[in-house]
């Protein structure tokens, strides 16, 4: 079996400290030595991002150099297709093999509205689930819309080793530090001529500032 990949996609609208720590602490909970970055280009379920695709695919890249187990993914901002989950991670699978356990990096007020997702169903069949939640915070299955509680039940895991013992269909959920950092708060304060320092890289509040793309 090859080693896990971590799978973490996002419209980082823009990337901050706590898409950072949120990927940084996947890494040690689930034993990943990569995580694979996919800024949406064109997301289908939400507004269309303020910043292109090129722009926030750039903030990405700023804000994951150095750090050797961050690599970055250009396909869906390259795409003028909607960008549905599914078919980023069947082409995934398609490129690292049946074999390989992907495991796809979710927050969990974003599994709560999986079943929303273009053919959600079919994520089992490509991708484990890692949910991030704050400590003493973890979901069960009675925070869940019902089609998801009946997959919850069934796939949940305790222990990390059992995501890498398999390429797909796991669920697991790991504690991160809660940090309450939003890309809309940090929008919202440059809007209003606030500094966000601190909340995200300094290159990229650079790059945000030089490029003016929270007017």
């Amino acid at each position: 079996m090859s080693e896990p990949l971590g799978i973490f996609g996002g419209t980082f609208d823009p990337v901050h400290y706590g898409h950072l720590r949120l990927a940084e602490e996947a890494c040690a909970a689930l034993g990943l030595p990569r995580v694979l970055w996919v800024p949406a280009g064109q997301p289908p379920h939400r507004r269309a991002p303020l910043a292109s695709s090129a722009h926030r695919l750039q903030m990405v890249r700023l804000a994951i150099a150095g750090n050797p187990r961050f690599a970055l993914d250009a396909a869906e901002t390259q795409s003028e297709a909607p960008s549905y989950t599914v078919d980023t991670l069947l082409r995934l699978r398609q490129e690292q093999g049946p074999l390989r356990p992907l495991i796809l990096l979710l927050g969990a007020d974003a599994v709560a509205g999986l079943p929303k997702w273009h053919r959600w169903q079919e994520l089992f069949d490509l991708v484990h689930l890692a949910v991030a939640t704050r400590p003493q915070h973890s979901l069960s299955p009675d925070d869940l819309p019902p089609p998801l509680a009946v997959h919850w039940r069934a796939r949940l895991q305790q222990d990390a080793r059992a995501l890498a013992g398999a390429s797909a269909g796991r669920i697991m959920s790991f504690d991160i530090t809660a940090l309450d950092i939003t890309a809309t708060h940090i929008r919202q304060a440059l809007m209003v001529g606030r500094s966000p320092r601190y909340l995200l890289p300094d290159p990229v509040l650079d790059y945000i500032d030089r490029n003016h793309l929270y007017p």
